[in-house]
């Protein structure tokens, strides 16, 4: 379990070093410079090999990865960092950030689960304290659904950002319910068969991890910025039309050179898993509407669905640009 330790407190550095180099002005000025709101794991392996992709193409892009999404957020909203990746809906609406949403990376895809030893079912969890990866987070948004459906009420939410540090908590009995990714379902299932219960969580269709960035930025970096995006869409469409193909891109990069055998080992089972679900279009105005749905119904945005207009939260221009170069699949 060092291991968890070891990455929360390099992803502590990280934000330290972040926030303290990448000021305005600052040598970085002419970077891309993404802040990740996580750390690096198997899960976004195909991220930085797309961003590999994008440098090869000319674009100098710096990869900062932060312990939350939060701070991933505020770091682009004050101008340290010029990309986000995360779930900014609520900044967006709430305190109206002039940032927006210009790529759909992922969808949700997590598994509510609880420690058999002390809970058995949705009900169960009526009062007591669950964790989540960190505020305004889909997963924040879907344990908040799930208790509303359910009628309970958490006694506290706790926020403990990455998926593999809540298996790695599950696992020692320091957290008795949260919410984990497929590698995590599967890590629990392996590690201790039985232990825990996975709750039924019904059809979820929403953003997970989105790209997003100042409107100002998106404006005088239009072509970078659709570099970016042909990049990540053009590896995303590799892996789901293969998905032994985000290993090959491992060795070619020398990615995640750290990365124990464990991890290594469970590279291809989770691509073959989440390859189906990969935004391949980039998701645009249709995602948008789902997002909508789902996180007026979680809580996450206020109003109704069909009131909240596409272009407050995304835009859509450079996706649209570089769709009409790749083609839609």
């Amino acid at each position: 379990m060092n291991m968890f330790a070891r990455r929360i407190r390099a992803s502590a550095v990280a934000a330290a070093l972040c926030f303290s180099a990448a000021l305005p002005g600052s040598a970085f000025a002419d970077q891309m410079r993404i802040a990740f709101g996580d750390i690096a794991t198997v899960e976004s392996l195909h991220l930085l090999a797309a961003i590999e992709r994008a440098k090869e193409q000319g674009v100098d892009v710096q990869v900062t990865f932060l312990k939350s999404e939060d701070i991933a957020a505020q770091a682009v909203v004050s101008g340290q960092a010029d990309i986000g990746i995360g779930g900014p809906y609520a900044l967006l609406q709430k305190v109206k950030a002039p940032i927006r949403i210009f790529l759909q990376l992922s969808k949700l895809q997590f598994f509510p689960v609880v420690n058999s030893e002390f809970y058995k079912d949705w009900k169960d969890l009526d009062g007591q304290e669950v964790a989540v990866h960190s505020r305004g987070s889909g997963t924040e948004a879907i344990m908040r659904l799930m208790a509303d459906k359910n009628g309970i009420a958490y006694s506290s939410i706790s926020y403990v950002p990455g998926a593999e540090v809540r298996t790695g908590a599950l696992l020692q009995g320091n957290v008795k319910a949260t919410i984990v990714d497929s590698s995590g379902k599967r890590i629990l299932e392996k590690e201790a068969p039985g232990k825990f219960i996975f709750l039924p969580l019904g059809e979820v269709s929403a953003t997970d991890e989105a790209l997003f960035a100042n409107t100002d930025y998106l404006t005088k970096n239009q072509k970078d910025v659709e570099i970016l995006i042909e990049s990540i869409l053009t590896t995303w469409r590799e892996v789901a039309a293969d998905p032994k193909a985000a290993m090959a891109m491992r060795e070619k990069y020398k990615l995640l050179p750290d990365a124990t055998p464990e991890m290594v080992e469970d590279i291809d089972p989770y691509f073959a898993e989440a390859a189906p679900t990969l935004p391949v279009n980039g998701g645009g105005e249709d995602a948008a509407r789902d997002d909508f749905d789902f996180y007026t119904i979680s809580g996450a945005l206020e109003g109704k669905a069909a009131d909240l207009k596409v272009e407050d939260f995304w835009d859509l221009v450079p996706l649209n640009h570089v769709l009409e170069k790749i083609g839609k699949k």
